[in-house]
C-alpha cells in the first residue's frame, strides 16, 4: 500500500517537473520556506535526479536558481508576515497559519543567539530554515540584507542536495547500494549532528 501510494506520488512529481520545469520546483521550495511541511530534502534531491539521467528536460543550474528563488520567496512572506503583523498578532493567531506561539519563542531564541547572521546559517540546517524569517521580520532586519544571506544560504543549500541527488541516482543506476546506504546514513548523521548543535541547544533557551 504504501509502495503504490510512493510510486503515485514520484510519478505525479515527475510528470509536473516534465510539464512545470523550473516553476514546479520554485513554487515547492516556496512553500517548503513558509509554513508547509514539506521537506527540501525530498524536492531538489529527486529533480537532480532525473535532469542528470536525462528523465526530465531542466538543467542542475536552473534548479539550484528556481529552489534558491522560491526559499527566498517563501522565506519573504513569512518575514513580511511578521513584520506587518507584530509578535503580539502573530502569538494570537499564528496559530492558524502553522506559526505557534513555540515556534516563535524558538526562532527569537535562535535569533538572540546568533544575530543577523543566523539567517544565512540557518538557511543550511534543518528545523531552523522555515523559522528564521519570523523574528527577522519581528525585528524589522532590514529586508535587503535579509533576502541578500536568505538567497546565498539557499543557493549553497540546494546546490548541495543536487550534488546528493545526483550522486545516489548514479550509485543506484549502477546498483552500488551500498554507496547509497553509506552517503544516506552520513548525511543523516552529518545533518542530525548540525541539528543538536546549531539548532537544538539554542532554540530551548531563554533569549540572553
Amino acid at each position: 500500500m504504501l509502495t503504490h501510494l510512493f510510486k503515485i506520488i514520484l510519478d505525479w512529481y515527475q510528470h509536473a517537473l516534465e510539464t512545470g520545469g523550473y516553476f514546479v520546483v520554485g513554487l515547492l521550495m516556496t512553500a517548503e520556506s513558509s509554513v508547509l511541511p514539506l521537506p527540501s530534502e525530498s524536492i531538489i534531491p529527486l529533480a537532480a535526479s532525473w535532469s542528470h539521467a536525462g528523465k526530465i528536460h531542466i538543467g542542475l543550474p536552473g534548479i539550484v536558481i528556481a529552489g534558491a528563488l522560491g526559499s527566498w520567496l517563501g522565506a519573504t512572506i513569512v518575514y513580511w508576515l511578521a513584520r506587518l503583523a507584530g509578535r503580539p498578532l502573530l502569538i494570537r493567531y499564528g496559530r492558524y497559519i502553522l506559526i505557534t506561539p513555540d515556534k516563535i519563542q524558538k526562532s527569537e531564541n535562535w535569533m538572540s543567539h546568533y544575530g543577523a547572521a543566523g539567517v544565512f546559517v540557518a538557511r543550511l540546517l534543518p528545523g531552523a530554515r522555515q523559522l528564521v524569517g519570523i523574528p527577522a521580520g519581528i525585528a524589522r532586519m532590514d529586508y535587503l540584507r535579509f533576502s541578500l544571506f536568505t538567497l546565498l544560504g539557499s543557493a549553497i543549500w540546494c546546490s548541495v542536495l543536487c550534488w546528493l541527488g545526483v550522486t545516489i541516482g548514479a550509485d543506484i543506476t549502477k546498483g552500488e547500494i551500498h554507496r547509497v546506504v553509506f552517503l544516506v546514513g552520513g548525511t543523516a548523521l552529518v545533518l542530525g549532528g548540525l541539528y543538536y548543535f546549531f539548532v537544538h541547544r539554542h532554540m530551548g533557551k531563554k533569549p540572553e
